[in-house]
């Protein structure tokens, strides 16, 4: 945009109407700036006014013509058609976007230089530091998790602590922006802040030192008596209610609303704070918290759900807060749950009542960690028959707040992956390993500061079996739909792996799932200097991408295990076994969530219906409510799933029975 110098009529008309300048020489505008749009304002430093020439609508239908009107500007470029109403003190070192629209706000300032949040480091995890991650627009859950679990690696975290810092000082600057379409109403101070297009900001308290990366995509919403100091606020993220943040990067697509209080912590897609505090966590992708005396604290969750007054604790009243724990991905705690740190908690695993003997169930997935008169009691696989953690992998797609097409994070959202599968795997191993050592009469087993009965370790081994059928079953058809097959040699061709990588172990970086052969190279590259920011997101993305092909090289990895012998030398028998196991695998985890949901209908669960009426009238309150159990949208699809596996089962066989072994 073209700019030139106030002439002397503009001048005459602009002091006419209440403006002041210390240098009117300082002012340009462009070409076709109308000064009636400019009143009772005050003008310091170079600033640069467009042109204002439309109405807007506040908010209750009230439109008022763009402008600037009671406002003092320091060193400012005002775009075109944005309106300046009622400024309390000042807007100083900023160029403010086009149909911008700032009314009663206290003051704007950029002070000194700034990088406006970016490189901030926040000592998530350990309040005692050692794990300081420096924060940047561009984090991701994938590479925060490398910075902050693979310290053994100090030169590879040296080198992105290098680049991080080498992003932060390119945006440092001692002048501000705020974008375009950007909505500025009745809030308090805000100091070294930079904002995207499309913000709204209602009613904010207080901003200090940080980006809010807001588009038209995925707007940022801030509103009444949020906090925000030393900050990243990813796109699409929502914080209301007295909210305060505090030293944070919040992720796309995040809500914090209702009180909650945000320090020193990492948050990444999809997490919701409400009510309770987190303090120095690493909240993975879906950590999700509603309830007032809720403290997430010095731990690493991901697709998380904190019952009400879920605590840990991470220090012993000894060298101080320096310790910490681990929920691994799906983890749900309960009502009044307390963890003593250090522990770690196995993936998709329900934490009920307290614990304080620092228990490790990462080996044993899908379990129960139980208290009972002061002890943990480990029931191993049984979440896999449960309701709520088929829902739980149902709904996170589902509820994808993610509206900006750059995503940051790469999510996997399965439920068996070889992540999973491969815990089942060592799970079974560990249980007959207890045994083995043990003895099978032996009533109660001794793990890693927990307690696992008898009863609970043989039902838990056939559910890790019935768990692995199902994932490797699923692989083997799924390679076999893809593909035209008439004979074994055809078969054969067809299950050969499109990639080597994939085999060994497979690693959870908070939220995109990946073989650890593929990471441990990303890391060695970063390390030896070759790759910048931007192109290790790309590889992580392109992990992401390839995941269900190198799901099949570790899937047909086990498969060969379980058939003895290679992929070239399988038989026609052997697969079909398979196919057999994964059929009977499917029905029997569906009949188990099925008959759980059904306990969501008995006689128990519509206790307090019909609450003046017999037995009759409080089932008949309790459909009218809730449905009845065969009307329920979660059974009905059970019951689909069923038949429509059982179908593709029996599609599969037919296939093979037109082969020659």
């Amino acid at each position: 945009m073209a700019f030139r110098p106030l002439t002397s009529a503009e001048i005459a008309q602009l002091e006419a109407q209440g403006c002041k300048a210390t240098d009117w020489k300082e002012i340009e505008v462009a070409e076709h700036f109308d000064a009636r749009y400019v009143r009772h304002s005050n003008f310091s430093g170079h600033n640069r006014l467009g042109v204002f020439g439309k109405e807007i609508e506040l908010p209750g239908g009230i439109k008022v013509h763009t402008g600037i009107y009671n406002t003092m500007l320091h060193n400012c470029e005002v775009g075109d058609d944005a309106h300046l109403y009622n400024i309390h003190n000042y807007i100083a070192n900023y160029t403010i976007g086009a149909e911008t629209c700032i009314e009663n706000v206290n003051a704007i300032l950029v002070d000194g230089k700034s990088t406006f949040g970016n490189g901030v480091r926040v000592p998530v995890m350990n309040e005692g530091g050692g794990r300081e991650i420096p924060i940047f627009n561009e984090l991701s859950a994938s590479l925060a998790y490398i910075l902050t679990l693979y310290r053994h690696r100090p030169k590879m975290i040296a080198e992105l602590e290098r680049q991080i810092d080498a992003y932060a000082e390119a945006q440092a600057s001692d002048h501000g922006y705020i974008g375009k379409h950007v909505r500025i109403l009745n809030c308090g101070s805000i100091k070294n802040v930079k904002i995207g297009d499309y913000a709204e900001l209602s009613g904010v308290s207080r901003l200090k030192n940080g980006t809010i990366n807001s588009n038209e995509f995925a707007p940022v919403r801030l509103g009444s008596g949020v906090k925000c100091i030393d900050f990243i606020l990813a796109s699409g993220v929502e914080i209301g209610d007295s909210t305060l943040v505090d030293k944070c990067f919040v992720g796309q697509g995040t809500i914090f609303d209702k009180h909650y209080s945000a320090g020193e912590s990492l948050f990444f897609s999809n997490c919701q704070g409400m009510h309770g505090e987190a303090c120095a966590i690493f909240a993975g992708p879906y950590t999700v918290t509603h309830h007032k005396s809720t403290l997430l604290i010095a731990g690493m969750f991901s697709f998380l759900n904190a019952g009400s007054g879920s605590n840990q604790s991470n220090h012993m009243y000894k060298l101080g807060p320096i310790h910490q724990g681990v929920a691994e991905r799906g983890a749900k705690t309960t009502s009044d749950s307390y963890l003593l740190w250090p522990s770690k908690i196995g993936a998709f695993s329900l934490v009920m009542g307290r614990h304080t003997h620092h228990a490790d169930t990462s080996e044993l997935p899908f379990s129960y960690l139980i208290e009972n008169n002061s002890e943990s009691y480990l029931v191993p696989g049984a979440n896999l028959r449960t309701v709520g953690t088929i829902r739980d992998a149902q709904k996170w797609p589902k509820r994808d707040n993610r509206k900006d097409p750059h995503k940051l994070d790469q999510i996997n959202f399965n439920l068996l992956s070889p992540y999973t599968v491969q815990k089942m795997w060592r799970g079974r191993e560990v249980l007959d390993e207890l045994v083995a050592l043990s003895g099978e009469n032996t009533e109660v087993f001794g793990y890693k500061n927990c307690k696992i009965r008898n009863s609970s370790l043989k039902h838990g081994r056939e559910l890790y079996t019935i768990g692995i059928q199902k994932f490797l079953g699923n692989s083997l058809i799924s390679r076999l739909e893809k593909s035209e097959w008439h004979t074994m040699d055809e078969v054969r061709k067809a299950l050969r792996p499109d990639s080597e990588i994939g085999s060994g172990d497979w690693v959870d970086l908070a939220g995109l799932i990946a073989p650890k052969s593929e990471v441990t190279r990303l890391l060695n590259d970063i390390e030896a200097g070759k790759l910048n920011l931007e192109a290790i997101q790309a590889r992580l993305i392109e992990m992401h991408a390839h995941y269900y092909s190198y799901e099949w090289t570790w899937a047909l990895e086990h498969l060969e295990q379980v058939w003895g012998c290679d992929v070239e030398h399988v038989t026609l028998a052997q697969i079909r076994k398979t196919v057999e196991e994964w059929k009977e695998a499917v029905v029997n985890l569906d009949k188990m969530v099925y008959n759980d949901a059904r306990k969501e209908f008995d006689m128990n669960s519509q206790t307090g219906f019909g609450v003046d009426g017999d037995r009759d009238q409080a089932q008949a309150d309790f459909e009218e409510v809730r449905g009845s159990f065969e009307s329920n949208s979660f059974v009905k699809a059970v019951l689909e799933h069923i038949e429509k596996k059982s179908k593709l089962g029996d599609t599969i066989l037919e296939r093979l029975g037109t082969l020659e072994a």
